[in-house]
């Protein structure tokens, strides 16, 4: 099977390098040609872990290819997915659709015999039944069909995600469409992944769907936070308490600094849009946007109050930039919201990440001081940040980095760190939704510690 992705960006490169893995010839279709380039001499455009040996793999065995030639990449296609980026659209949220449809277009005088084009991308619904118009319209003698294939990838586990999905979304107008997606998906067979077959409207809304339900459960458990500080509650134990019932489940109820990243901020504006659009309220979708809003602000201000109520003149080590860890993603990353505030009033940053400070450097003020290694961004800093919770931050010893700082404040954004610990080591440690004394341990009923 002879399968194309347009767009060797993050879903098209990763879903592409699997399918070559499940055994399909692929080739990754994209207009920029310094990313092929790049690509054919190995180097990765992104950072995921095990990309790079996958993608060397497959390449060495003939079946992943890269190009920029629209003309061989279109015609020997069975399966054309396309993969180009849909973000917010500047002004009002929408899902920008300005690379989904110059894509159809490109296709649609090159096809040759039967194909299926396949929407990877997040869209809104009706989109597929568009790229079908203008494909129909610039070739109506094109044997075709359009598809959805939703993909949902989580940045850090992109290829396992792909190799063992806990579901294949196929939303299709025909049994022809489907059985060219399930050759290719045949593989997953073995391990017993389940498939859904809908129609192309619900395998559109389903993305969008899933990810605002994720990041309500983000939203309502940063919510729930506040008010743990507030009575003198442990957000820990509440949120376990929660996830012990299987009816809510325990992922997702991490409080932290806000939700970001390259879907949960677009995804729930887009989805908004697409209800306003359609004389729908989407209450519930907006309240979580705005309460994501709020949280960023609220970091802002709990760094400005661990330094006694001003920042300026102030040098604050930050550990960790993008979104999340085990990607270099710095999409809504809240350190894009929480640092300029900081720099803004006068203070001086210190940062490390393991592999975001370049992309970070390109999006953040100039006025930042990158750092090689972890234990430099305390050196001299009046306070510790820490925004991102990557593993070689968990295992950092503390009271080195309070030996190289001036001052003692520390603020856990991500709740790391044990509070008797950090305090027993000086530090004036702040933390999300967790009481302001000192951390008593709370445990489970077969003894095993929560936090």
């Amino acid at each position: 099977m002879n399968v194309t992705m347009i767009g060797a960006g993050y879903v098209g490169l990763v879903s592409g390098a699997c399918f070559a893995e499940f055994g399909a010839n692929v080739t990754c279709l994209d207009v920029d040609a310094k990313r092929i380039e790049a690509l054919r001499a190995a180097r990765m455009p992104i950072y995921e872990p095990g990309l790079d040996a996958l993608v060397a793999r497959n390449v060495a065995g003939g079946r992943l290819h890269f190009t920029t030639d629209f003309d061989p990449a279109i015609a020997e296609a069975d399966l054309i997915f396309i993969a180009v980026g849909t973000p917010s659209r500047r002004g009002d949220g929408y899902a920008d659709l300005s690379y989904i449809y110059p894509a159809a277009r490109d296709i649609a005088p090159r096809l040759r015999g039967y194909t299926v084009i396949v929407d990877k991308s997040t869209v809104p619904v009706g989109t597929a039944r568009n790229v079908e118009r203008i494909i129909r319209e610039l070739n109506p003698q094109a044997d075709f069909d359009v598809a959805s294939n939703p993909e949902f990838l989580r940045e850090g586990a992109a290829i396992s995600d792909v190799m063992r999905p806990e579901r294949v979304v196929l939303g299709v107008s025909n049994a022809r469409a489907e059985q060219a997606l399930r050759v290719l998906y045949r593989p997953l067979n073995r391990i017993e992944v389940p498939s859904l077959v809908t129609d192309l409207e619900s395998a559109e809304l389903i993305k969008y769907a899933a990810n605002a339900f994720l990041a309500t459960k983000i939203s309502f458990i940063n919510e729930m936070s506040m008010l743990c500080e507030a009575v003198g509650a442990d957000v820990h134990a509440v949120a376990r308490g929660m996830g012990m019932d299987k009816r809510i489940g325990a992922k997702f109820l991490h409080p932290g600094p806000g939700y970001g990243g390259s879907c949960f901020p677009k995804d729930t504006q887009a989805l908004a849009r697409i209800a306003q659009e359609n004389g729908v309220t989407s209450r519930i979708v907006e309240a979580v946007i705005e309460v994501n809003a709020a949280q960023k602000a609220r970091m802002i201000k709990k760094v400005r109050q661990a330094l006694g109520g001003s920042e300026a003149g102030k040098t604050i080590g930050v550990l960790g930039l993008t979104f999340k860890p085990e990607t270099d993603d710095m999409r809504d990353a809240p350190a894009l919201s929480i640092l300029p505030a900081l720099l803004e009033k006068g203070a001086r940053i210190r940062a490390h990440d393991p592999q975001g400070m370049h992309e970070a450097a390109a999006l953040l003020p100039d006025g930042i001081t990158y750092c090689s290694q972890p234990f430099e961004v305390f050196d001299g800093a009046d306070a510790g940040l820490l925004l991102t919770e990557w593993n070689v931050y968990r295992g950092l010893d503390m009271a080195v980095a309070k030996q190289r700082m001036r001052g003692s404040a520390f603020v856990d954004l991500r709740n790391v760190y044990d509070p008797r610990a950090m305090r027993a080591l000086g530090f004036n440690y702040d933390c999300v939704g967790r009481p302001g004394q000192a951390g008593v341990a709370v445990h489970a009923s077969d003894g095993t510690a929560a936090v």
